[in-house]
């Protein structure tokens, strides 16, 4: 038999005897089970002592599927799902119950289709808020109001360079992004409960603060910071310094309690380091606690930013802490308020239990290890956790490649690392990172399906090379007695983390733009003119079926040019774009959207300046000409 080489197992005899042990027994099995055994062979000094954790359990996702989630043809799905784009920078758009994918929407990249970063008001937002050429998108949030989506906004963090943005649900496009100082790698995002008035950047990477510098070596020196930032103006508020890292948050429902947790709380430098201690932290922040210490000046200014000390050893937590430093097992990583706001449920990615913290304990209670009511064992790897509103809880597995649904107050009840909350398994395909239910970060989830966001798919779909897609699946959760059912399997190009699901009728997006929303003026066809003055020529012109205002312009080498463009059609689905290929430009218009581009024409010549969307049968004759002169 020819040997399979893996992460764990790379044949070329790193592997130790132990490790190969466990592997062997697998190959004869399944793919999913070598898979599980390979996971846990690369963690094995976390899980030294877990002595169960390869217990295999294929799940009842099995029996047939009766679950219709087919939406025929001129019939609309019930949810919007909004999924990260990870690594594309964008987030997608999902119908739900279908999984069709409806749209992307473009935020930290360059992206031509829906003209974003390439017209002057997209550009200069990408390069105010640090001019990086890429971003990794990865928990989108949608805004709410008394606990319930609200179809504003939808906020999403770029988890590489430290920025978060806002979407405007109206339109689906980014309307701002914030460069957040001090913070390095925003990871977790999330609002203030019940109405939105805070947005969360959750910091991953511990620098030095201020990081100008000193303490290049000395990680003693090391902090990240959790950042509040106002969602009107999205200007940064202020931040809270603590001991360790942090990693993913969840806020409460009632605009007190942020959670976030921390998987460094030693400050390691290595993988090996940072997974020494058995466990780490949860962190509490009050925040209206926080918020008075701000008003109150109690804060250093650094980078502009008001900053206040949440460290372990600083005044305001010898008594009525401003965080609570609460230990979990074993490098927590996902945290997600319970809907009725009774439980913070935090979960060890190295340990196979969920810890269950009571909210209203942080009151009144010496150790904040005393609000851990229940820990129950819910698997191999948990990672994140949702909710279906009927008590029940769901973890994704990452090592057991599983979903394990689980009651929540019968763990509360049971003795800490018992299994008998668990009420079942299903497997998914394989490995997987974040779920969501729907509605689930509300007071009300619905509670009919849930996607989970697994990182690989091999044997899943067609061969595409050596880089897969990921696999988002759609599982119904919606009948407790017939139990989870796998219904649908959607690929999605690597690699995307987080989702939210929002009902339908949450949600009221623009079939064509409101002039009065766009800060340029509209232009009219009485309008259009060329304006020439002191080497700029300003062009103002509209596009519609099937021309531009003007048949030719004019302009001289080394004339700054500015064109701004109407779409003055009123039918929906009619887009037109300016594109000026030459000169790297094309600007999409929507229906009664106005939009402006800059450049220099440096190139002497032809260019054709042409539509770029198919917008009508005489669409190929829709064209204008650009003549640059040459300079004298």
């Amino acid at each position: 038999m020819t040997q399979e080489t893996t992460a764990s197992d790379p044949g070329d005899g790193s592997t130790t005897d132990n490790e190969r042990e466990m592997l062997l027994p697998q190959l004869g099995v399944d793919r999913r089970n070598f898979m599980k055994a390979g996971a846990v062979a690369g963690l094995m000094g976390s899980f030294a002592g877990c002595t169960d954790i390869l217990d295999t359990d294929n799940g009842n996702g099995t029996g047939p599927i009766d679950v219709d989630t087919e939406v025929p043809p001129g019939e609309l799905d019930d949810y919007y799902a909004f999924l990260s784009g990870g690594h594309s920078g964008d987030v997608r758009v999902y119908g739900v119950p279908s999984m069709r994918q409806i749209m992307r929407i473009p935020v930290f990249n360059y992206e031509s289709a829906r003209g974003h970063g390439h017209d002057d008001e997209s550009r200069q937002m990408l390069e105010e808020a640090g001019d990086y050429t890429w971003g990794d998108t990865h928990h989108p949030r949608v805004s709410q109001t008394d606990n319930d989506y609200d179809g504003r906004w939808l906020f999403i963090n770029d988890k590489a360079n430290g920025r978060m943005a806002r979407i405007n649900l109206k339109y689906f496009e980014t309307d701002a992004i914030v460069d957040i100082p001090n913070q390095q790698g925003t990871h977790g995002a999330c609002a203030r409960m019940p109405d939105t008035d805070l947005v969360f950047g959750v910091g991953e990477y511990e620098v030095p603060i201020p990081n100008d510098g000193r303490h290049l070596d000395d990680p003693d020196h090391y902090e990240s910071v959790l950042t509040a930032i106002d969602p009107e103006s999205m200007n940064v508020e202020w931040q809270v310094r603590v001991d360790g890292n942090l990693d993913n948050g969840d806020s409460d429902k009632e605009g007190r309690w942020f959670f976030a947790t921390c998987y460094n709380s030693e400050i390691g430098l290595t993988d090996a380091e940072m997974t020494a201690p058995d466990t780490d932290w949860l962190m509490a922040f009050d925040t209206p606690q926080i918020e008075e210490l701000v008003a109150a000046g109690e804060y250093e200014m650094i980078n502009d930013v008001p900053v206040v000390d949440g460290r372990q050893d600083s005044p305001h937590n010898q008594s009525d802490p401003i965080v609570h430093y609460i230990d979990v097992p074993k490098s927590p990583h996902g945290v997600s308020v319970t809907p009725d706001n009774q439980y913070a449920i935090a979960s060890g990615k190295l340990d196979p239990t969920c810890s269950i913290i009571d909210i209203a304990m942080l009151d009144g209670i010496d150790d904040p290890n005393d609000a851990v009511v229940g820990r129950p064992e819910v698997g191999g790897g948990p990672l994140h956790t949702a909710y279906d509103g009927r008590g029940h809880a769901y973890t994704s597995l990452f090592v057991d490649s599983q979903v394990a649904k689980w009651d929540i107050e019968a763990a509360v009840q049971a003795e800490e690392g018992s299994t008998d909350p668990v009420i079942e398994k299903i497997d998914v395909h394989y490995n997987p990172g974040h779920l969501i239910a729907s509605e689930s970060y509300t007071a009300d989830p619905a509670g009919d399906w849930l996607i989970v966001l697994n990182k690989l798919s091999m044997d899943r779909f067609l061969p595409v090379g050596p880089v897969y897609p990921e696999n988002d699946q759609l599982i119904y959760i919606g009948d407790d007695d017939e139990g989870m059912q796998l219904v649908k399997d959607t690929p999605a190009y690597p690699e995307p983390h987080d989702a939210t699901i929002v009902g339908a009728d949450k949600l009221d997006p623009a079939r064509i733009y409101d002039p009065d929303d766009l800060e340029l003026d509209y232009i009219t066809p009485e309008d259009a003119e060329i304006i020439r003055e002191d080497g700029h020529v300003h062009i103002k012109m509209i596009s519609q079926r099937n021309n531009f205002s003007f048949p030719e312009i004019t302009v001289q080498e080394g004339d700054e040019v500015t064109i701004t463009t109407t779409n003055i059609e009123t039918t929906e689905d009619i887009l037109h774009s300016l594109a000026i290929p030459q000169y790297d430009i094309n600007v999409k218009l929507a229906p009664q959207e106005t939009r402006e581009v800059t450049f220099t024409a440096d190139k002497p010549g032809v260019y054709w300046i042409y539509c770029a969307y198919f917008c009508s049968a005489l669409h190929l004759e829709m064209r204008s000409r650009l003549l640059v002169e040459p300079a004298e």
